[in-house]
Parts: C-alpha cells; sequence; structure tokens
C-alpha cells in the first residue's frame, strides 16, 4: 500500500524568520544595512547575477545628478576619487564594496515571483525560482521605479524603417555618430541622451517634448541645487512652486523660442505628481547651439514615418524612446491591494499599507533632495518599524 504524502511542515514562528529584502540596489543594500544595525538578520534577494544590476546598464557618459556627499548610503562615504559627479561603473563600485563593507547576506540568480501573507497570519511567504517558498519576519520591497522599461505602442510602430529602442538599451554615442537620432521624451533620461548625441557628433539630434520639463542647473553658486531641494521639505508645495520659478528665472534662459517652452505647472506640484525635475546635462548649451532641436510629440507612425502631434513628418535613422518605466509590481503584489492606480505602492518607507503589516517599500519617490538621499532615511526608518513589529 503506497505511502501517503506527509502534509508540508508548517513555517516557522515569526521570530525565528529573516527579513527578506527584494532587490540588491541601492534600496536594498541600505534597507539591509540599517536591520543589520538594529540586529535584525536581513537576507536580500536580486534576481540578476551581480548587485547594483541597473547601474551596470547605464550609458557610460551619466553622471548622478546628487553630488557625492548626497549620494553616499548611510554607514559608508563614497570615496574621493570618484569626484563630486559620480559615473555608473564608480557608483558599482561602491556598491559592492558597501555590501563587503557590511557584511551583507546577498543570495543572487534569485527572483521572487509572488509575495502572500502566510496561513496563520504570523508572516509572509515568498514564492522564488525553482518553486521555492520562503517564510519571513517580514518584506522590504526595494526593486524601485524603474524595474520594468515601458515602450508605447504607437500605432503603425511596426512600419517604422529605422532602428528603435528603448532608453535602456542606450550604452554610448558612437553608434549614432553621423546619424539621425529622434529622442522622445525629455526626462532625465532623454534630456541626458540627447545631449550627449549632440556632443558625439550625432548628425542631427531632435528630443520629442510633450510636457516640458523642469530644467534646473546642477548648481548655483557653487551649491548643488539638492540642498536647496532639501530645504524645502517641509514648505507648502505652492510656496515651493513660487520661489523654484524665481529660481529658474534667474538661472535658466528662457527656451521658448528655440522651441521648448516653460513647464505650464510649478516645479514642486510635478514632483509630487512623480515628475522630477531635470538637472541639466548639457541640454540647454546644446539646444542654444542648435545641436538638439526640441520637436512636438510622437503621435503615431505613418508610412513608416514618424508623426508629431503638430503634423510633421519625419524620417530619423534611429528612434530612442526615453519613455520612461513601470515599477513592474503587478505580479509580485497585485494580489493583495497594496498599489495604488499607477502601480505604485500606497505607503512607503517606515509605513507599511494598512492592509498589510510588516510588508515595506522603499526607493519608490522622486524627492527634490534626492533619491539616494531619501533612500537613506527610509532604510532607517524602515528599520525601526520592523524592530517595533517584531
Amino acid at each position: 500500500m503506497p505511502h501517503a504524502t506527509p502534509p508540508a511542515p508548517a513555517p516557522r514562528r515569526t521570530a525565528d524568520r529573516p527579513v527578506y529584502v527584494i532587490g540588491a540596489g541601492p534600496g536594498g543594500l541600505a534597507a539591509a544595512r540599517s536591520l543589520r544595525a538594529a540586529g535584525i538578520r536581513a537576507v536580500v534577494l536580486e534576481r540578476s547575477t551581480d548587485i547594483a544590476a541597473s547601474w551596470r546598464r547605464h550609458y557610460e557618459r551619466l553622471r548622478l545628478h546628487s553630488p557625492r556627499r548626497l549620494a553616499a548610503l548611510p554607514g559608508l562615504r563614497m570615496p574621493r576619487r570618484s569626484g563630486r559627479r559620480v559615473s555608473p561603473g564608480d557608483m558599482v563600485r561602491y556598491l559592492e564594496k558597501y555590501a563587503d563593507h557590511h557584511d551583507l547576506e546577498i543570495v543572487t540568480g534569485v527572483e521572487v515571483d509572488r509575495v502572500d501573507r502566510a496561513p496563520d497570519d504570523s508572516g509572509w511567504l515568498l514564492h522564488a525560482t525553482g518553486g521555492r517558498v520562503l517564510a519571513a519576519s517580514a518584506v522590504v520591497v526595494a526593486t524601485g521605479r524603474h524595474r520594468t522599461p515601458r515602450l508605447p505602442g504607437w500605432e503603425g510602430q511596426e512600419e517604422f524603417h529605422g532602428e528603435l529602442l528603448h532608453s535602456s538599451g542606450y550604452r554610448e554615442a558612437a553608434p549614432y555618430r553621423d546619424r539621425e537620432v529622434l529622442v522622445v521624451g525629455a526626462g532625465g533620461s532623454g534630456a541626458g541622451i540627447a545631449a550627449d548625441l549632440a556632443a558625439a557628433g550625432a548628425d542631427k539630434v531632435r528630443l520629442a517634448v510633450r510636457t516640458p520639463p523642469h530644467l534646473l542647473r546642477r548648481s548655483l553658486l557653487g551649491v548643488p541645487v539638492q540642498r536647496a531641494g532639501v530645504l524645502c521639505r517641509r514648505l507648502p508645495v505652492p510656496l515651493v512652486d513660487r520661489l523654484a520659478a524665481v529660481l529658474v528665472r534667474l538661472s535658466v534662459p528662457n527656451l521658448t523660442e528655440y522651441g521648448l517652452a516653460r513647464p505650464p505647472r510649478g516645479l514642486a506640484t510635478r514632483a509630487r505628481q512623480g515628475a522630477a525635475p531635470v538637472l541639466d546635462p548639457g541640454l540647454i548649451r546644446a539646444v542654444r547651439k542648435r545641436r538638439v532641436e526640441p520637436v512636438a510629440a510622437v503621435e503615431s507612425f505613418d508610412g513608416g514615418k514618424v508623426l508629431l502631434a503638430d503634423g510633421t513628418l519625419l524620417a530619423p535613422e534611429v528612434l530612442i524612446a526615453a519613455t520612461g518605466y513601470r515599477p513592474g509590481l503587478e505580479e509580485l503584489l497585485g494580489h493583495l491591494g497594496v498599489l495604488d492606480a499607477h502601480g505604485l505602492p500606497t505607503a512607503r518607507g517606515g509605513r507599511s499599507p494598512a492592509n498589510a503589516p510588516g510588508l515595506f517599500f522603499t526607493g519608490y519617490t522622486a524627492p527634490l533632495g534626492g533619491t539616494l538621499r531619501e533612500i537613506g532615511r527610509e532604510s532607517r526608518k524602515i528599520a525601526k518599524a520592523i524592530r517595533r513589529h517584531l
């Protein structure tokens, strides 16, 4: 008579389970370090084979918006040799050193597909690659806002005769030298790539703009603009909008005659909606020198050409879609009712969603003071909240 299959063992008690951190980027590493400093075991799970995977994919000439001192995570300064504006390569080296310095427990090559409440409501169950089910006392989701590239499905797109790629696939300007390129989207990535192409000798660079960005200088009188953002954290949004408007008029030339109008809404208002200002990567100079030409937004494709919102037809050799990213959390957490209409968590930092105690999120805001600085602040709040939770 065949033996009956024994029932699966019940998950261990909450006190015996680690806190699992999903994602080994800056947010995940900072959270793990703060948890370890609070005496709580944290295990970081990373779907890629290396930590800091997204930083390894950034294009070579990119530089952090935040100056070195504001970009460092809690517990380790960024080395002087990284320079004032840190490159992606230096950021990767810093994060590798950060993980080693704090002796963080990291498991790579493990992707979490779904997070569920434990049957007895004592914690969480993570369903991971290889059929593994991991029991957690608490979970920190740190996959970030830029997890999944978003490429619009423009009508007629399949008929386009040129090369089409998302900005996440852009590495360097050399392959586009002497070619006509249309960059779609004037956020941080689009502005940086357009300026990079213009500086490296692309034949013609156009920047398709739907909503004009808030362009700011990286520093004013030698002071990083993020420091002003930090000071404005607690001020009312309408007041910050007015102060920023004065700052922009005094420091940034009006580019309306070049095709790049002033934004219709205030800087802080748009930042609260998730649209961070663009710290000038050289776009202002490129536009004034006519090396980058702002044009209307892309509407669709017509006969293999690009149709703009103003009726203009273009035939670029290359279209780079700097059209942003999605958090991509729906499959992982969508069934828990913890995401808003935009796919972002309803609670972040040191707060769990009301219906999901013990579930935390970090790296899902676009603060004026800089994302990396905010990640550091959130990591400490999360560690305190989890300590109370346990």
